[in-house]
């Protein structure tokens, strides 16, 4: 009997990011409308692989999900070692656009969790005429920070574990042990510092809430989907988001957390599969 070999394909591409050489990994599967996935802080690409193998995925979108520099297997740039990682804004859309200029994407609907869904806003913003739409993912244009980010980058405690600790109350209490522990699995493999850093982005460098207003969704259509499980980016944070933005669309996932396309992907797909059929009718 021969083995199962799922349909995903990695690659490198080699990008120039804040005037430095970058390589940087990605993965994809399938074919039709560009779908470019960002993965959440301290974690990678591999949130999105059960997206990569659900052929009613696939069937319409090329589904593409890449390492941000020091995550998964896309390496720091070079002199990485004599400077402490923070994510800016300013550098994640940077990352992002070149990322998808590089692949020669067609209007890309970008969709991001977590951090990858604040981004998201912003890139709403920025780029609206190089975007088919944006899905965020756990998104809000701002969050009260409820933990202490000092813990994650310390000589007397293990990063790894410490951070797969933070976050693991985040997913939702219905998920599947499997999926809820390769989720916590991603973020105990990550880098020193590399948590924290974009949390750097996530608490000091994206209060988005005296922008979003501006965010034009008949150019770039906005959907926003919150797992009801979530205490980080609270039901009420999205809601709050998409009645600031005209014309943005918001769902509550029930029995979802924090991490819906990796901890509960069965679930999420009864979200995630509708919103994508109205991009496609947006775009036919």
């Amino acid at each position: 009997m021969a083995a199962r070999i799922e349909p995903i394909v990695g690659r490198y591409v080699h990008l120039t990011l804040g005037g430095r050489s970058c390589r940087v990994y990605f993965e994809e599967a399938g074919h039709g409308i560009p779908l470019l996935c960002l993965h959440t802080a301290g974690s990678d690409g591999r949130q999105f692989r059960h997206l990569m193998n659900d052929a009613a995925v696939t069937d319409h979108f090329r589904v593409i999900a890449f390492d941000l520099p020091w995550h998964g297997k896309s390496t720091p740039p070079v002199g990485w070692e004599d400077e402490e990682y923070r994510l800016t804004t300013a550098a994640y859309v940077e990352a992002v656009m070149t990322f998808s200029r590089a692949l020669e994407l067609d209007r890309p609907v970008v969709m991001g969790c977590s951090m990858g869904g604040r981004i998201v806003l912003q890139l709403a913003l920025e780029h609206a005429a190089e975007l088919g739409a944006v899905i965020g993912l756990e998104a809000a244009d701002h969050q009260t920070p409820w933990y202490d980010t000092e813990w994650l980058h310390r000589p007397d405690v293990h990063g790894g574990e410490v951070c797969a600790a933070l976050v693991s109350g985040l997913v939702g209490a219905p998920a599947p042990d499997e999926h809820r522990w390769e989720t916590l699995w991603g973020y105990m493999q990550s880098g020193p510092g590399v948590f924290k850093g974009d949390l750097y982005f996530y608490r000091v460098d994206s209060d988005f809430r005296d922008r979003v207003a501006g965010i034009d969704t008949r150019a770039c259509p906005v959907h926003l989907l919150t797992g009801s499980y979530d205490f980080s980016c609270t039901p009420e944070d999205t809601l709050r988001t998409a009645a600031t933005i005209k014309g943005a669309e918001a769902a509550i996932m029930n029995e979802l957390g924090h991490f819906p396309m990796s901890e509960n992907p069965a679930r999420f797909r009864e979200y995630i599969l509708p919103v994508l059929e109205k991009v496609r009718a947006a775009r036919a």
